[in-house]
């Protein structure tokens, strides 16, 4: 597993004496990995007896289990996902891309450790990050930067001056009102048969994953934030935005302009109108239209 920084608990717990390397989620929990619940999460708690020596940021309103603090490092804090962002502030901890080696194709620049299948074509002007894996028959146009760590499928086609593995915005502030920047530390995957338009961008995953699924289409213009998922078979038209967690099932149409607010699914073979703003999760088979979408 990758290490990211390296953190002793003992400046949070003093009696407990290990290191914490990465940042982790509830849904894909690792060992000496820093973490959070919310209170309205707790029934998850038992992720945490499936890994060892994590700092945990856990709800002040609930107790911790005995074996917890036994085997984490468990601050009580009144506002854990706070506390999560606060831990990378206080220890000045980034990740932002760093400048690589790497060679020039076709007037773009590839680094030296990035992995490309055969039959790229590639046009100047276009950025390969070292940790970026492309499978064969892929097109990327002019200008498009592909940044962190993205794994690309076959068959793939990316549009002029597109981003992909940018950073995700987040929003938590400290109490005088001041960014507690969360780096963004996760993954994007894109799997055989996507196309992507031009001067799109699609954000990793804060900590896990942005996902675009087999034979999905995303336009021009659109906004994909960070542990966003596209189902097989969807279209995502042109000035759309996919906040945070949002998520889009099989075989959807998303029209253009259209609004997905954090963690709202549209489900499978839906459509949005378009200029629609979606507020809540759409079930299976639904046509949804206005503002807010209904």
């Amino acid at each position: 597993m990758k290490k990211f920084f390296e953190v002793n608990v003992n400046k949070y717990i003093e009696d407990k004496n290990f290191s914490v390397c990465r940042p982790a989620s509830l849904n894909n929990p690792k060992d000496n990995a820093v973490m959070f619940i919310m209170e309205g999460h707790i029934e998850e708690a038992p992720v945490f007896e499936k890994v060892t020596e994590c700092l945990v940021f856990w709800p002040e309103n609930v107790e911790v289990p005995e074996d917890m603090n036994y085997v984490h490092a468990v601050v009580k804090c009144s506002e854990p996902h706070k506390e999560f962002a606060r831990f990378f502030s206080n220890n000045n901890i980034t990740y932002l891309p760093r400048p690589e080696q790497g060679k020039t194709l076709n007037g773009a620049f590839v680094a030296n450790t990035a992995k490309i299948g055969s039959g790229l074509t590639i046009f100047p002007g276009a950025y390969v990050g070292g940790e970026v894996e492309i499978g064969n028959n892929v097109y990327i146009g002019s200008g498009v930067k592909i940044l962190g760590e993205v794994h690309i499928g076959n068959n793939v086609v990316i549009r002029e001056n597109t981003v992909i593995g940018a950073d995700g915005l987040t929003t938590d502030r400290n109490e005088e009102g001041k960014a507690l920047t969360l780096p963004q530390f996760g993954s994007v995957f894109i799997e055989d048969d996507v196309q992507i338009g031009a001067n799109s961008v699609i954000a990793r995953g804060a900590i896990d994953e942005t996902r675009i699924c087999r034979g999905s289409k995303i336009d021009n213009q659109a906004f994909i934030s960070h542990n966003v998922r596209i189902d097989e078979d969807s279209f995502v038209v042109g000035e759309t935005i996919m906040f945070g967690s949002s998520s889009v099932g099989k075989k959807c149409l998303i029209s253009g302009n259209s609004t997905l607010m954090n963690m709202v699914h549209v489900g499978d073979n839906s459509v949005v109108g378009a200029g629609a703003v979606v507020t809540k999760s759409v079930p299976d088979g639904t046509v949804v239209k206005g503002n807010p979408a209904r």
